[in-house]
This record gives C-alpha cells, sequence and structure tokens, in this order.
C-alpha cells in the first residue's frame, strides 16, 4: 500500500509518500515557516536531490494544496494520479479521553475532534485542515487520525492530576494528557535499539524540542511523565508558546492590558516563547544569526530556553531515580549544536561529557556523549510518519 502521512504542525507541514510493505519513503517533504515570513516547501522524490521553493503560505491549507502539487508533478512527482495513494493518515494533537488509540476517520470522528480544539488550539485546527483538503481531493481514499495522546495514557495519577478540586476532573477530565506521542514512542524505543539495551530495562529522557517542544521520561518502554499537560501550551519554552507561567500572570496581564481571556489565550500560544522573548522570530535559526551578531535578547532567549529544558531533564531523573540516556529529537533537538551543549553542560555532575565534533552532525543519528559517559547523550531523528503510516495500515488493511 501507499500511504501519504500528513503531519501538520504549528507552524510547518511535514510529509511523506510510503510503501508500507517496503518502508520505503516513495517521496517527502516539508513545508516550513507557515504563517511566517520566508515559507517555502521542500519536496524530495526517492533517490533524487530536494527541489526547494520558496512561496508564500498563510495557512496550512494552502500548504496542503502545495504538496499534492509535488506529489503529481509531472517531472518530480512520484505518482501519476492520486489513485495511486491507497490510504491517508493524519497526525492528530489532541484526543481529548475521546482517543485512547488510532481511529479511521468518519464525520463522528471529526465532530470528535473538533469537540477538542479548545485543547490544542494552534494544532488541531490545523490537523482537521489537512484531514478536510484530502478528503476533498481524495474523498475515496480510507483516512486515518493518529493521536499525540495515546503514548503518554501509561502516565500514572501522580503525574497527570492536577492540585486543583478534584470535581474539575471528574466533570471536564480536566488532567495531564501530554503530546508528541508518536515521536516519543519511536525515538525511546530507537535509542534502546542503539544502544543495544532491553526496551523493557531502560530508563531514557526524551527531548523533543522543535517549534512546538515537550519531554518524556520513559520507563521500561512505559511513560511515566511529561512536561505537555491539559493541552500543548504547558512545559518547556517553545517557538511561540510561553510554556510554564504563574497562572496569576493571567488576570495580571488582563486587567493591566484589558484584556479578555480569549485575547491573552492568544498571547500565550502564538505571542510567547522564543519569539516573545527574543522580538525576533520564533524559528531559532533566525535566533543563533542574531545572537552571533551580537543581540543580547537573542543571547538571553537562548540561554533561558536551554535552561528551562535542563530543569526538566533534571526533574525527569529524578522521577525515574536515575538514567541510561538523554535524547535529543525534532527541528531543534536534531540540528542545534548550541542548544545540546547548553543543556548537557548541566549534568557533568552525572559524568556527562560532550564531543564536540560529533556534535556539529546535523540530523543524523549519534552518540554525542564521550565513551566515558555514564549516561549516554545521543541525537535520534524522530520518524512519525512512519509509525503513523504502520498504525493507518492495520486499521486499513
Amino acid at each position: 500500500m501507499n500511504v501519504l502521512v500528513i503531519n501538520c504542525g504549528s507552524s510547518s507541514l511535514k510529509y511523506q509518500l510510503i510503501n508500507s510493505d517496503s518502508k520505503e519513503v516513495l517521496a517527502k517533504g516539508l513545508c516550513e515557516r507557515i504563517g511566517i515570513d520566508g515559507s517555502a516547501i521542500t519536496h524530495q522524490p526517492a533517490g533524487k536531490d530536494k527541489i526547494t521553493n520558496e512561496i508564500p503560505m498563510p495557512d496550512h491549507k494552502k500548504a496542503v494544496e502545495l504538496v499534492i502539487e509535488a506529489l503529481t508533478d509531472p517531472v518530480n512527482g512520484v505518482v501519476k494520479s492520486l489513485d495511486e495513494i491507497d490510504a491517508v493518515g493524519h497526525r492528530v494533537v489532541h484526543g481529548g479521553e475521546k482517543f485512547a488509540e488510532a481511529t479511521v476517520i468518519t464525520d463522528d470522528v471529526i465532530k470528535a475532534i473538533e469537540e477538542c480544539n479548545d485543547l490544542a488550539p494552534l494544532h488541531n485546527p490545523a490537523n482537521l485542515i489537512g484531514i478536510d483538503a484530502c478528503k476533498a481531493l481524495m474523498p475515496n481514499v480510507p483516512m486515518v487520525a493518529v493521536f499525540d495522546t495515546a503514548f503518554h495514557q501509561t502516565m500514572p495519577a501522580k503525574a497527570y492530576l492536577y492540585g486543583i478540586p478534584y470535581e474539575y476532573y471528574e466533570k471536564y477530565r480536566v488532567r495531564r494528557y501530554g503530546f508528541h506521542g508518536t515521536s516519543h514512542a519511536f525515538v525511546s524505543k530507537r535509542a534502546a535499539e542503539i544502544l543495544g539495551k532491553d526496551y523493557n530495562n531502560f530508563k531514557v529522557i526524551v527531548c523533543h524540542l522543535g517549534n512546538g517542544a515537550s519531554i518524556s521520561a520513559v520507563n521500561n518502554g512505559k511513560c511515566v511523565d511529561t512536561s505537555m499537560g491539559l493541552t500543548p501550551l504547558e512545559g518547556l519554552i517553545m517557538g511561540t508558546r510561553s510554556g510554564d507561567i504563574d497562572p496569576a500572570i493571567i488576570e495580571f496581564i488582563c486587567k493591566k492590558e484589558n484584556l479578555s481571556v480569549e485575547e491573552m489565550n492568544t498571547v500565550l500560544n502564538k505571542k510567547s516563547g522564543v519569539l516573545g522573548l527574543s522580538g525576533i522570530s520564533s524559528d531559532f535559526r533566525d535566533l543563533v544569526t542574531a545572537s552571533e551578531e551580537g543581540n543580547q535578547r537573542a543571547t538571553d532567549t537562548l540561554a533561558t530556553y536551554s535552561y528551562n529544558v535542563a530543569k526538566y531533564v533534571g526533574s525527569y531523573i529524578a522521577a525515574l531515580n536515575g538514567v541510561d540516556a538523554i535524547v535529543f529529537t525534532a527541528g531543534v533537538g536534531e540540528n542545534n549544536a548550541a542548544v545540546r551543549k547548553a543543556v548537557s553542560e548541566y549534568f557533568k555532575y552525572l559524568g556527562v561529557e560532550i564531543d564536540d565534533e560529533k556534535n556539529k552532525i546535523r540530523g543524523e543519528e549519534i552518540i554525542l556523549s564521550k565513551d566515558s559517559s555514564p549516561v549516554k547523550v545521543m541525537v535520534v531523528p524522530t520518524n512519525e510518519e512512519l509509525a503513523i503510516c504502520e498504525e493507518t495500515v492495520a486499521l486499513v488493511k
């Protein structure tokens, strides 16, 4: 089967067309900086060079249209028509407690996903745009939703409950859900394989650092804690999200700026994070460039971000009562040597030492720590698309 995997993020859209039998990636690509100046699509047919075109992408709908055009292009496409695509697997961020596993998309499923939009305002609407666009172009092709929240359902109550009246959990299921689950599952398993460890006897902390970012603590193959919460807003400082703040800040700023709760929610989700701190960009490449040019706010923002990541890693070392490996993945984790180095510096007390030459490598599987380091620090590129493909095939084949 040829499965098109659509993975819509807050400012990006990754796609792969995968032959599920051979696991061959027929084509892959990335639409990046969606809604940001300098947006571009990079398309790579198997065995050929990447083709990058800068083109305005004001929203995810336009990005999906460009993906379809790239796949069916007479010169650089890989299928003659959309009839050669047998199924589509969609990453969906939030399933609430409605979905604990992947499911075939129906009108009722779409409605249930829409009901979770307020829990993931940057992602679920984008996921639905991808679903709607594909359904319009391929109305007879089966489609599957794979939920980010599933992997974290093994968290114990002590990890997912909040210190608020219990009735809010009973009435509204207000609790920690966690996200990027497909990535955390894939990367934690792959890290064990690389190190020759038994996944069921392995303590690993996965740092999924992209425009959206989360960290998970995985003990013996099960997630026991993760940084994102009821929504993807909690946890780390991110591209445009604030991450953890004192809740009283919301009322304080609303009164000072005469903002509604909805307007403040927009500030926290779309105008905060490294974008808000730096005043420059939500893209870490722009921040690194600015920092190298002497911009102090950019330098301070990168330091604040790295410190924030390190604090979460440290707390999860305690939660796991030790750790075998710390793994970086996703756009920043796979490509930003400065962030990896800065985070790792906080764990010298564990004997962590980074090989600076290895740390220059971008986007490849590698053990960054020196052989003498008792805790291994690694880069494992995530492959959410393959995981989504496999779950899609299991439901539609």
